[in-house]
């Protein structure tokens, strides 16, 4: 398949050069809306092959006119957030390769910072790196031990290690959703994290993970660092939060058994977010409210996924 490049005129370069940029209104002059959409078909497979008159994207209700459309692979810039609490401590190996997977997956244009929660929420390396190597060592020797699980706290914190950045900024957050801070860790709600990602236009996906619901345990049997030695039959589904927190930044969200192939998921994921469709328009209207968004696709039998507003600020 021939790859398509952008298709937009001489003075929109500038554009290109420059968004996506760290906030809903670009820089250089120029006022664009970025949008970029996963396309599948019924078998939840990625359709890479369309165009830009097959695309259609309406901003409040009114169709705009695409001034940038491209199919190429877009760098991205992200955080890969883990949870290391106790609920998931039985899964500690498995999620440490599917994470380094990942991370194979990265493109030299790619940069990363490898994220981790537990009774701190800690990002590293200092600076956003291309280098594998160090982020493979991150992984393999610098997470945390068994603690709590500031979940909504840890996502902030990784918008916010985003903000500044230029690009496409992404958090990839794999966790249970169960949100319970521990004594003195700040407690973030939802509702401010989303709005927050959605204010910074980043892309939060999501991988939620079914896990044995420990407090079916009596306080009388035996634990090892904090943890039953024996498990539950009762399973807890992931927060909700985790589906609705994707779905309003136009990432994605996966959900998961405790048996579950964790690295074909963030192999998916990498993939995903190398084979979206970049749309942009230039706002007809910068009045500082929220604008609803909507992407259509004229290929039947197809579904697109793409962030359903944005903010109309001119900064």
């Amino acid at each position: 398949m021939t790859r398509r490049g952008i298709l937009a005129s001489a003075d929109l370069l500038t554009i290109w050069a420059a968004a996506p940029s760290a906030d809903p209104q670009y820089r250089a002059g120029a006022h664009l809306v970025s949008i970029f959409a996963t396309v599948t078909d019924r078998e939840h497979r990625l359709v890479t092959d369309l165009n830009k008159d097959d695309f259609t994207v309406y901003d409040n209700g009114k169709r705009q006119p695409l001034s940038v459309f491209s199919n190429d692979s877009q760098p991205i810039t992200i955080v890969v957030m883990l949870d290391r609490s106790g609920s998931m401590a039985d899964r500690f190996d498995l999620v440490e390769r599917a994470t380094t997977q990942f991370i194979g997956k990265l493109s030299g244009a790619d940069r990363a910072r490898i994220g981790d929660f537990s009774d701190r929420i800690v990002i590293q390396p200092g600076e956003f790196t291309s280098d594998h190597e160090t982020l493979l060592d991150i992984v393999k020797h610098d997470l945390q031990d068994i603690g709590s699980s500031p979940v909504w706290a840890a996502v902030d914190r990784s918008v916010a290690a985003l903000r500044r950045e230029p690009g496409r900024r992404v958090v990839l957050l794999f966790t249970d959703g169960h949100d319970s801070p521990g004594r003195g860790q700040y407690q973030q709600s939802l509702s401010d994290v989303t709005h927050r990602a959605q204010s910074a236009d980043v892309m939060v996906y999501t991988i939620g993970l079914t896990v044995p619901d420990e407090s079916l345990f009596l306080t009388g049997i035996p634990r090892i660092h904090g943890r039953p030695t024996t498990r539950p039959q009762k399973m807890l589904k992931p927060d909700g939060g985790l589906k609705k927190l994707a779905d309003a930044t136009g990432g994605g969200y996966f959900e998961l058994e405790w048996t579950s192939n964790l690295t074909a998921t963030f192999t998916r994921v990498a993939e995903e977010l190398h084979r979206q469709y970049w749309l942009g328009f230039a706002p007809a209207k910068l009045d500082g409210k929220v604008h609803k968004l909507e992407v259509k696709v004229k290929r039947g039998g197809v579904a697109v996924r793409a962030r359903p507003s944005y903010i109309a600020s001119g900064g």
